[in-house]
């Protein structure tokens, strides 16, 4: 998706947004407004909302930010809603629910940060404005006061929405000196919305981007996550690798830049890479659940982290990079482990990985029906993944060779959909399971019944399906033979 796509945008557009969102919402930021004033207590809608309601964009998740302690919150919620939780109340959060609607209401705040500390230390604060300069960014750092919907824009973020820029309340410096994650959070935000990040910004994260070293991996990895799932990502990650960030954080990604031989007879595998994941993501309609798919976009920001270890250059002046998949996989396991993702997320990426380049051995369709189930066989639950990125993987601006690559993937994918159909391909079993190998050939649970059962999936996938009779005869011959 193109930077082009985005719609302008002026500070009338603007406000009538965010009039025509707090009227859909005016049910339940009125009656909220009133219920606390009445207590005696400050309200405004805060943060996201707020940005989003200035954008155009309708949200039942709304967040507030309040003057009362989480007692007092807890109370008054609990007379409105449906039901309430407190899992945030160390930092001054009560979660309450109502119908369509999910609220989160939160004691104003003021947060420290000891600099070898990966954590805030909470305290709450006393009024909005010092709320609001604590917050990431200008376009974060808008509030409507409730009950009376009064705009409040101490830093600029309207003007800032309208001009699509990304900046901080207060000093950068400060801002990341608190927080080093605002760093991600502003490339994230960046591929979130489509925004330029300030100079000042970028050149803040630029000298900063070591203090990223004392943050969790799970809160790197859940930033991420949102920048790559979001509708830009590219700009997002080229943020990160031009600040230092990624270097840091996403190493194989920048070490893509490989220096280009005098001859240039090897694409730019980092633009190549951003191209691959911009090809991913216009096929994800093509997924069973859609898009975004983290996996899928993943496996194409990762597919070539191997060739910076195996690029050779040949005599004739070529240039190799043999078995880059296999150690690509190894590189994206070994990233994805530090970045504690789950096993689940490990295992599909890195086998996508491993498996980007399966295809091209398939030439004009000379493959055996034996190499399209073992093609199978091997993707397992990723075949649509896989499919997706072989695809995408095609970058050539030659438009014969493209769409030579295209029909031929047509073709594989059609022999694969016909097999499908005749064999029940998508279960490859074969026909016999564990038991009664074993009682066919009076084996105990072992060693010999795992050879028995690799023998008779590989007559599967050289001959496709066998019943039962035939199977027990040709494992019995086999049994003899040994």
């Amino acid at each position: 998706m193109s930077e082009t796509e985005l719609p302008s945008l002026t500070i009338a557009d603007v406000q009538r947004s965010v009039t025509a969102e707090l009227d859909r919402i005016g049910p339940v930021i009125d009656e909220l407004g009133a219920l606390f004033a009445e207590a005696g207590h400050e309200l405004a809608l805060v943060g996201g909302p707020v940005r989003d309601a200035m954008l155009g964009r309708q949200h039942n998740d709304l967040d507030f930010t309040t003057s009362a302690r989480p007692d007092d919150t807890e109370r008054i919620l609990k007379k409105w809603g449906d039901g309430t939780w407190d899992m945030g109340r160390d930092f001054g959060t009560i979660g309450c629910r109502k119908g369509p609607w999910q609220v989160e209401v939160t004691t104003y705040r003021s947060e420290t940060y000891d600099p070898a500390s990966r954590n805030p230390d909470v305290s709450f604060g006393d009024s909005l404005a010092g709320d609001l300069v604590r917050r990431d960014f200008t376009v974060n750092a808008m509030a409507v006061r409730l009950p009376g919907r009064e705009v409040v824009d101490l830093y600029g973020g309207v003007v800032d929405l309208a001009t699509r820029v990304i900046r901080t309340p207060g000093t950068p410096e400060s801002s990341f000196s608190d927080d080093p994650l605002r760093m991600m959070r502003a490339a994230r935000f960046a591929a979130q919305l489509g925004f330029d990040v300030a100079p000042e910004v970028v050149a803040a994260m630029t000298e900063m981007a070591d203090r990223i070293a004392i943050i969790s991996a799970e809160r790197v990895r859940d930033e991420l996550v949102k920048l790559v799932t979001a509708p830009y990502p590219r700009k997002g990650l080229t943020l990160l690798v031009d600040t230092g960030l990624a270097e840091r954080v996403l190493p194989e990604l920048p070490a893509l830049q490989l220096e280009r031989d005098e001859h240039h007879r090897h694409k730019d595998v980092y633009e190549h890479t951003l191209t691959v994941l911009e090809q991913t993501m216009d096929l994800e309609k093509r997924l069973p659940g859609g898009g975004p798919d983290f996996v899928a976009r993943f496996a194409a920001l990762m597919h070539d982290v191997g060739k910076p270890r195996t690029r050779r250059f040949v005599d004739d002046g070529t240039v190799t990079f043999h078995h880059h998949d296999v150690v690509g996989a190894k590189l994206t396991r070994k990233r994805m482990q530090a970045l504690k993702f789950s096993n689940a997320d490990i295992d599909a990426v890195a086998h996508l990985v491993e498996l980007h380049l399966r295809f091209h051995g398939y030439g004009s369709g000379e493959w055996t029906d034996s190499a399209v189930r073992r093609y199978v066989r091997d993707a397992g639950d990723q075949l649509d993944r896989l499919h997706l990125l072989t695809r995408a993987d095609c970058t050539t601006r030659n438009r014969r060779k493209a769409e030579r690559l295209w029909r031929t993937y047509d073709a594989l994918e059609e022999r694969i959909d016909r097999l499908a159909a005749d064999e029940e391909l998508a279960a490859l079993r074969p026909a016999l399971d564990g038991n009664q190998i074993m009682a066919i050939l009076d084996l105990p649970p072992g060693r010999q019944v795992g050879e028995a059962y690799r023998f008779l999936m590989e007559l599967r996938l050289d001959e496709g399906p066998l019943s039962e009779e035939d199977a027990e005869a040709r494992l019995r011959e086999w049994w003899a033979s040994r």
